[in-house]
């Protein structure tokens, strides 16, 4: 029998149409940009490396004289050694209509490339997005590392999990009136730690990376709670024996707690909200991003799953 649902669950939480919604928003003000770019200028939006150095996945737009756009690809010309891309996914990008490398092309250019113009920026867009997750097999926009003008579509993600040190406006309490105010306490905090604004989905869930874990903060309907989560196993095998290991997580963790929804394992950990202070949020999401880390691979493991972030190439 399920567990009845209240307001601190995730049940209702559906991370492939947050994922869906933030591509799409995140292309929508791509496609703004380059819109707007004026002759000469370039954009580079790069697919962000946690664990090895070199030059990995990119999207390159140059804005040319009268309104012209190309966009670039990156192929294994400009990709260092541990980033080359298979033979699929370079067939993959020529059958999405992307020009192969040729320096003897009128676009000269080591790079797959694509040529537009402002006026039909949101082509481009689109392209340059599904190559980005479908090719480049970047999980979230989250985990863009924007460059340039890049950096007002959508922030890099937090490079390490926030630590246990506090500035004093950390511990401040803040009475809350509703959701509304809550949310706007949190926005302003995740602004604040990521240096942008945390992008949103329409449920209202921020998502932001921190470290290399993909980590939602929700505020409950009645404003009592923050909610911060994390999947980080999918397509598990066999539910009764899923909930028998995570009843056993769950009877050894600290703070955290683990949840079956469908065919994913999530954690969470909900803070009081009433009132909101700062600091506390900053803990919920090391605790989440630590554990998160340190448990996602051995649990996938364990129940025949995967993890959120394994790649595919």
């Amino acid at each position: 029998m399920d567990e009845p649902i209240n307001p601190s669950e995730v049940h209702d939480f559906d991370l492939d149409r947050s994922t869906d919604e933030a591509w799409t928003d995140f292309t929508v003000r791509l496609a703004d940009v380059i819109a707007h770019m004026d002759a000469g200028a370039t954009l580079t939006i790069g697919s962000l490396a946690t664990e090895q150095e070199g030059t990995s996945p990119y999207v390159l737009f140059r804005c040319l004289p009268q309104d012209a756009l190309i966009a670039e690809a990156a192929g294994n010309a400009s990709l260092s050694e541990e980033f080359q891309l298979a033979p699929h996914q370079l067939e993959a990008l020529e059958e999405l209509g992307w020009n192969p490398p040729n320096v003897d092309s009128s676009h000269p250019c080591e790079n797959y490339w694509m040529p537009g113009d402002q006026e039909n920026a949101l082509a481009l867009a689109r392209q340059a997005s599904g190559v980005l997750r479908d090719i480049y097999s970047v999980p979230h926009p989250a985990f863009l590392a924007p460059d340039q003008l890049a950096e007002i579509l959508t922030p890099p993600g937090a490079r390490e999990a926030p630590t246990t040190t506090f500035d004093s406006d950390d511990l401040i309490a803040h009475p809350v009136t509703g959701k509304a105010q809550l949310d706007r306490l949190i926005e302003a905090e995740l602004t604040e730690l990521l240096g942008h604004s945390p992008l949103q989905d329409a449920d209202g869930d921020f998502a932001l990376r921190v470290g290399s874990t993909m980590v939602f903060v929700r505020a409950t309907t009645d404003a009592q709670e923050v909610l911060v989560f994390s999947a980080v196993v999918h397509e598990v095998e066999g539910r009764s024996r899923a909930m028998e290991v995570l009843s056993d997580l769950n009877t050894e963790a600290r703070f955290v707690r683990f949840m079956l929804i469908r065919d994913r394992v999530f954690v969470s950990l909900s803070i009081f909200a009433q009132p909101f202070v700062p600091a506390h949020l900053h803990q919920a999401l090391r605790a989440i991003s630590v554990v998160a880390d340190e448990i996602d691979e051995h649990l996938a493991s364990k129940l025949r799953g995967r993890t959120t972030f394994a790649g595919d190439a």
